[in-house]
């Protein structure tokens, strides 16, 4: 029985992902398998003087500064970016924009902190195991290696009007000499390497006139930036054929920003030209024509708002454009962060995979406040974001804060529907309700359609649990990648779809229907989706949302179409402020429910586990009707 389930969920796989997915899949573990993918991507190759510090300092290339005297932020050392700072020189890290842990003066790049696994520097990067139990969640390793912290360090000498140029280069020597081009768990990750050299980049253009940037320095670092973006290239059908998500687009970007700012690198050309095909393909097939996001996810979308800001604007200052889907896809994804945003704060749903992930960091505000990265690629579109203050972000881009014509929002609207992607969002003036209900055509990570998430006066009262880790034991995997940890509705233990290995599941739910509208007295969401095929093929969820204007009341009804009858249901709420919500529910019957109050887990930043309630109605019956009240 287990090998015909293990042959129909690889059908459920070739059907869902495609058969250039399983084939390229397939191959690639072939070639890794018998070394030929070890023969490509040949480890620590001899020394090459490929550009000179004054070759590079003479290129007609144009950065968003030519160096750190052309930074136009109004200095303000505050003591948050100190207390940055220093954390750094004491050996500390902050680790997924969340907690810190030390580092410690013996650091070594390839030990894992959270798990205190060691990774062998000198092991071919196709021979590491990257999803090991015993090793930890690799991005505890990756995390120091992006290099991300560079801009910690960077806003602290613009502040305050110090030099530590020394200190970033000895950094990025030291991860040079230990880490041989192609070995070791750093060259795993395109993507990490990709944003590895954009930020070396940065470092460089920045500290471009320090005494400390010497020609034997430039010698080593330009000597790894040609590998990296090697490797890049070489691998980029990974990315785009077997991961495709944000880590495409962030790699054909970096090709091309390759090509661009190091035209005198072997292949710089081929880079260049590659990557600006590649990233216009990767946007256009990415990024839906509503402005929603494959990767269903929340921050993965800023990091997008962030490489759309670095491309649009890097290639405007050299004179040079994309392919006008490119800005109009970045108009969309804007619109619809925006929509999505609370505004007392810039925090957004905590909806979908949250790996903590903040590319660019360019200012002293929290990591859940989208505000800055909208706001700058808001500027560079000459839009107005309604955003009441200017941030840092937009000067180190070259930027001044304007207001375009062309509004984000748009005036007196309250409900805003986003059917490709399968969002809707109704915003008041003191609450913000938003539900998922989605088809998908690509892959979920998380089985959590027909959320609902609920804010009022700025905070957050019915929240999606987050990601926590990507690897961790399998019951807190399961939680927080499955339906349990969502506002929405569970039959017995099953979640919406049937988990598979690692990021897979079988059985993606689809949207069969979905509106938005309203009444004289209420804004109502119905809608529709298929799931828990596992128990039974022709189940279907219908939700309906009724919202009282201006008032902070909600009814919620949920009916499972088929449900089995040996089966309960389960409506799930997740809060931090239980006393704040006053509930009421009952089940088709007319009985009333009565909560029970379980221990939840959430967590808001990557790596970081809080406690939180789940308020559960529970029947036998086919249909819950529970009203909120705040």
């Amino acid at each position: 029985m287990s090998s015909l389930n293990t042959v129909i969920n690889g059908l459920k796989v070739v059907r869902n992902m495609g058969w250039r997915y399983v084939a390229f899949r397939s191959v690639h573990e072939l070639n890794r398998r018998t070394g030929r993918l070890k023969k490509r991507f040949p480890q620590a190759p001899a020394f090459q003087h490929y550009l000179s510090l004054d070759e590079w300092k003479q290129q007609p290339v144009v950065f968003f500064f030519q160096s750190r005297e052309e930074v136009t932020a109004a200095r303000k050392p505050t003591p948050a970016l100190a207390a940055r700072f220093k954390q750094i020189k004491e050996g500390k890290l902050t680790f997924f924009n969340g907690a810190s842990l030390s580092l410690g003066k013996d650091f070594s790049w390839m030990k894992n902190p959270d798990s205190g696994f060691l990774y062998d520097g000198e092991q071919h990067w196709t021979e590491v195991n990257d999803y090991s139990l015993e090793a930890g969640d690799i991005k505890y390793v990756w995390e120091k290696a992006r290099f991300a912290y560079l801009y910690d360090i960077i806003r602290y000498d613009h502040h305050f009007e110090k030099d530590n140029a020394t200190l970033v280069f000895n950094d990025i020597l030291s991860w040079i000499s230990a880490n041989k081009v192609n070995s070791g768990p750093h060259y795993k990750c395109s993507q990490e390497i990709s944003l590895r050299v954009l930020n070396w980049t940065f470092a460089l253009y920045f500290y471009r006139h320090a005494p400390a940037l010497t020609e034997e320095i430039f010698d080593q670092v330009q000597y790894a930036i040609y590998w990296q973006l090697h490797h890049v290239f070489h691998n980029i059908n990974f990315s785009r054929i077997a991961v495709r998500n944000n880590h495409a687009i962030t790699e054909t970007l970096a090709l091309y920003l390759g090509g661009l700012l190091f035209p005198s690198l072997p292949g710089a050309a081929t880079w260049k030209e590659q990557g600006k095909k590649w990233f216009e393909e990767e946007i256009a097939y990415q990024v839906y024509d509503d402005g929603t996001f494959l990767q269903f996810s929340m921050n993965y979308h800023r990091v997008v708002i962030q490489l759309f800001t670095w491309a649009l604007r890097l290639s405007e200052l050299n004179g040079e454009s994309f392919a006008r889907h490119v800005k109009e896809k970045a108009v969309k994804s804007l619109r619809f962060l925006r929509v999505c945003m609370n505004d007392s704060n810039g925090w957004l749903p905590n909806y979908g995979a949250n790996d903590g992930a903040l590319f660019f960091r360019l200012n002293d505000q929290h990591y859940r406040d989208y505000r800055p990265q909208l706001e700058a690629l808001a500027v560079l579109l000459q839009m107005d974001g309604g955003f009441p203050e200017t941030n840092e972000d937009l000067y180190w881009y070259g930027l001044q804060p304007v207001i375009g014509n062309d509004t984000v929002l748009e005036k007196d609207k309250v409900l805003y529907s986003f059917p490709e992607g399968g969002y809707f969002v109704c915003r008041e003036t003191e609450t913000l309700t938003f539900l998922r209900c989605g088809n998908h055509k690509d892959r979920p990570s998380q089985a959590d359609n027909l959320h609902l998430d609920i804010w009022h006066k700025g905070e957050n009262l019915l929240m999606d649990a987050g990601s926590y880790k990507y690897n961790t034991d399998e019951a807190t995997l399961r939680y927080f990648m499955g339906t349990a940890s969502h506002n929405t509705v569970m039959l017995g233990h099953y979640d919406q779809m049937l988990k598979g290995p690692r990021f897979i599941w079988y059985n993606w739910t689809q949207c069969s229907r979905a509106r938005l509208y309203e009444t004289p007295d209420e804004y109502i969401w119905e809608g529709a989706i298929s799931g828990f095929q596992q128990v039974g093929a022709d189940i279907v969820h219908i939700r309906q949302v009724r919202k009282k204007k201006n008032a902070a009341e909600w009814i919620i009804k949920d009916h499972i179409q088929h449900k089995p009858g040996h089966l309960s249901m389960q409506q799930l709420w997740h809060t931090c402020t239980p006393e704040k919500l006053n509930t009421r529910s009952e089940d088709n019957s007319g009985a009333i429910l009565q909560p029970t109050y379980e221990p939840g887990m959430y967590s808001s930043l990557y790596g970081v586990k809080e406690a939180n309630s789940s308020i559960v109605f529970t029947t036998t019956a086919d249909t819950i009707i529970t009203e909120i009240i705040i």
